[in-house]
């Protein structure tokens, strides 16, 4: 019934599933639904998650349209799955992917893999931009530094020259003054 391959702290299993028992336990309209319920409690049992916590059974998405696939009311008998345990977590993906949904599967993953080039290439900017504005704020810092030292040094040179002006002038009542 199972097929087992451990590793190191993963174990992946293969299940079918039987649902007719229990979505006839519920009325036509609700099929579906309590079978993607089953499939969970089903996982939870046989994985051995603690405390049988449908919670952390994940199902892949691939796997739930193929449940809601016929509609609520004409849910699959049973159904084979994939079941791979990660800690506590166990994600669950169909066993036998039917060709639409692998070429489905595979150009969604074309698509986030554009779509995480795109972001990478964005925080790239993003990163050269703050470093393209981190050396023009430390340009302007530089250029602030040069023309205080420029303005000090025009004002020690007009220091200068007015020293040089006030004693070479003297105002002219005065040289009369000292001639008498």
């Amino acid at each position: 019934m199972a097929e087992t391959t451990q590793t190191q702290k993963s174990v992946e299993r293969e299940y079918v599933i039987p649902l007719r028992k229990e979505w006839s336990k519920v009325p036509k309209y609700k099929r579906a639904a309590k079978s993607v319920k089953a499939v969970k409690k089903f996982i939870a049992r046989h994985m051995r998650v603690p405390e049988r916590d449908a919670d952390k059974v994940k199902l892949d998405v691939y796997l739930n349209n193929e449940l809601w696939f016929r509609g609520s009311r004409k849910a699959y008998n049973k159904i084979k799955v994939k079941a791979r345990k990660d800690g506590d977590i166990v994600k669950v993906e169909l066993a036998e992917i039917p060709e639409i949904i692998k070429f489905a599967k595979t150009k969604q993953e074309k698509i986030h893999k554009k779509i995480e080039k795109k972001k990478e290439e964005k925080q790239d900017e993003k990163k050269l931009e703050e470093k393209v504005s981190e050396e023009k704020k430390e340009e302007a810092k530089e250029k602030a530094k040069a023309v205080e030292e420029a303005q000090l040094k025009v004002a020690e040179q007009a220091a200068k020259a007015q020293k040089h002006l006030t004693r070479t002038k003297e105002p002219i009542g005065h040289r009369k003054a000292l001639k008498k």
